[in-house]
């Protein structure tokens, strides 16, 4: 019984609000995380997770105590703790290849874990809309081990309508990884290395683990990539075709999405082919945390 909820499995051939209906704890857990208020979440002591990137740690690591990622709109950030070793993973994932990206997850947390398998001690939190629901709960649904949905707030449980527009109430979320506190959050700083790891997702990348936790350090690439295609044309776009083209979401973007598109365009630009130009001896680029707990690079390449 792979995905359970009470420790009864889910009927995945039920519509999701009538699950949700049916087990109405999960709309009052969604209701208490929607009422808290969104606290902006600083550099020190943070590992902010992009798109299409995930992270785990445990509560013995000395750098990192709060995992964390934000402009979700049609992605789905997804928390899985395993209770017994407290290792804990953050991802955020857009639904281009959920199985494998599950998959992934599922065994990176269960490598850190001393036991034999998840049981009652794991928990998924997931805030994805509808259009990855299904798959996304599915592909939990696939795994050997027993995953506990605990928090669930997606689709109707986070969504607010404006003028016949509808948002997402919660745009991002934290995970303290010391007492496995979940909270909306915002992040100043999304870094290191934004617009390179950004660059890395808009030209197709797949999941990307990005800290090794034994070592408490970030791994940036090595990335590799094709000259993006027709780059001048979209930088001459104003912002409107930018959001209209390069959104999935283009009504219920947070304001800097276009920046951000617009910043990422000109580093793939001024790097068409990163194996020269960031990974020329063709090894990661590493972060640790220094003593005021921001990230230091430590090792290869210069942008």
């Amino acid at each position: 019984m792979p995905l359970l909820i009470n420790g009864e499995r889910i009927d995945l051939a039920r519509p999701t609000g009538d699950m949700i209906r049916a087990h109405p704890h999960l709309e009052e857990k969604a209701k208490l995380l929607r009422s808290q208020p969104v606290q902006v979440v600083e550099p020190k002591g943070l590992l902010y997770v992009q798109q299409r990137e995930f992270a785990v740690t445990t509560p013995k690591d000395g750098s990192v105590s709060i995992l964390g990622s934000d402009d979700a709109t049609t992605c789905h950030i997804v928390v899985l703790r395993h209770t017994g070793s407290g290792a804990t993973c953050l991802t955020h994932c857009d639904g281009s290849d959920t199985e494998a990206e599950v998959s992934l997850i599922m065994s990176s947390v269960k490598s850190f874990s001393n036991t034999t398998g998840y049981g009652s001690t794991c928990f998924a939190t997931c805030h994805l809309h509808i259009a990855a629901v299904v798959v996304a709960v599915g592909a939990f649904d696939l795994q050997p081990e027993d995953v506990h949905l605990v928090t669930f707030c997606v689709t109707e449980l986070n969504d607010r309508e404006e003028k016949d527009i509808h948002f997402p109430i919660i745009y991002g979320i934290a995970v303290n990884v010391k007492t496995a506190e979940i909270f909306p959050a915002t992040f100043p700083e999304k870094g290191p290395d934004e617009d390179l790891r950004s660059a890395h997702v808009l030209t197709g990348a797949t999941l990307t683990n990005i800290y090794d936790a034994k070592m408490e350090q970030l791994h940036i690439g090595p990335y590799f990539w094709r000259p993006f295609p027709h780059v001048d044309f979209w930088l001459e776009q104003d912002d409107k075709q930018i959001l209209q083209n390069l959104s999935t979401s283009p009504l219920a973007e947070p304001p800097h999405f276009v920046s951000h598109i617009r910043s990422t365009l000109i580093f793939l630009k001024e790097h068409p082919f990163p194996s020269r130009s960031l990974f020329p001896d063709r090894k990661p680029r590493i972060y640790k945390k220094n003593e005021e707990g921001l990230w230091e690079q430590v090792c290869s390449g210069t942008i």
